[in-house]
């Protein structure tokens, strides 16, 4: 089989997106997925530097009130029995494909906001993910919740877009950033009013990360453990189980990916996660917002 690049226009510019290869090569795909995104990213942010300078983002951030709290929002200190739910509005995904058409991210923000959900993730990739950063605001105006732009974040410009365009916090993925990337970003996040959730997949990473959660504020970070792998892509629940297990402070860890039912809350729980992100499976449901009051419903005695 050829390979095919696809492409897709992002800011006025043609990008290559994505290359489709033999059934027999999937692997090397996944696996090549994310160096692929992270490099499509760095020609977006130069693309989007030339259309909304820097300036015009700061004085846009000017002319915005306080972010909403999104660390207070979803952190539950001395509360052992319930789980904050970070509940993502996602049309598709790489890995997935379409998840829901018709997809309209206010409507299901406005199901999460009346069926229990303590924040919003709102992604903001258009090509892989079929987000756009215009959502944020449409959401935020829709609902009192703070919301968080999921996105993949390699340059500070993106940073205080993220804050132009209404986020109250950010994503920030380790396997992405060097050290002073992270702390750099968090810096400026937290300088703009922001939280962040900063994520992690390995032990390597893990112990890389852990000690810049609460720098250089405490307040204003939690860190994430993806349970899905973003080389092969396959997800795993316990994944974060076991990683908690060397954290001293449970009370920040999110738990990213995996969770389909109220067992698997409590099983989080049971391992002192308290905060989950929950998108695919909600998203997937006839009715979002249900699925959501199902998830957060207390186990039939």
């Amino acid at each position: 089989m050829e390979l095919k690049p696809e492409t897709n226009v992002v800011h006025g510019r043609t990008l290559l997106v994505a290359v489709t290869l033999p059934p027999h090569n999937k692997r090397l795909s996944m696996a090549n997925l994310l160096q692929s995104i992270l490099a499509r990213k760095r020609i977006e942010v130069d693309a989007a530097l030339q259309t909304v300078p820097l300036e015009l983002l700061r004085e846009r951030i000017s002319e915005l009130g306080r972010p909403r709290n999104f660390f207070q929002a979803v952190v539950a200190h001395g509360n052992k029995s319930t789980t904050r739910i970070i509940a993502e509005v996602k049309g598709k995904s790489p890995s997935a494909g379409v998840i829901r058409d018709p997809f309209d991210p206010v409507a299901i923000a406005r199901a999460y906001h009346s069926n229990g959900a303590s924040a919003i993730s709102c992604l903001t990739d258009e090509v892989g993910f079929g987000g756009r950063l215009e959502f944020i605001h449409q959401i935020r105006d829709a609902v009192p919740l703070p919301v968080l732009r999921k996105d993949f974040i390699i340059d500070e410009y993106q940073v205080y877009e993220s804050r132009a365009n209404g986020a109250d916090a950010i994503l920030l993925i380790a396997e992405c950033l060097t050290e002073s990337q992270i702390v750099d970003f968090q810096i400026l996040a937290i300088e703009l009013g922001m939280t962040v959730l900063l994520e992690v997949h390995d032990m390597k990473n893990l112990y890389r990360a852990h000690p810049y959660i609460g720098f250089p504020h405490s307040g204003y970070s939690l860190l994430g453990i993806n349970n899905r792998n973003l080389k092969t892509m396959k997800v795993d629940l316990t994944h974060c189980m076991r990683m908690a297990e060397v954290i001293d402070d449970t009370s920040v860890l999110v738990a990213e990916s995996g969770v389909h039912s109220g067992e698997d809350l409590k099983r989080l729980r049971d391992h002192g996660i308290h905060i989950a992100l929950v998108g695919e499976h909600l998203c997937r449901q006839p009715d979002p917002g249900n699925a959501l009051k199902v998830l957060l419903a207390p186990p039939a005695s």
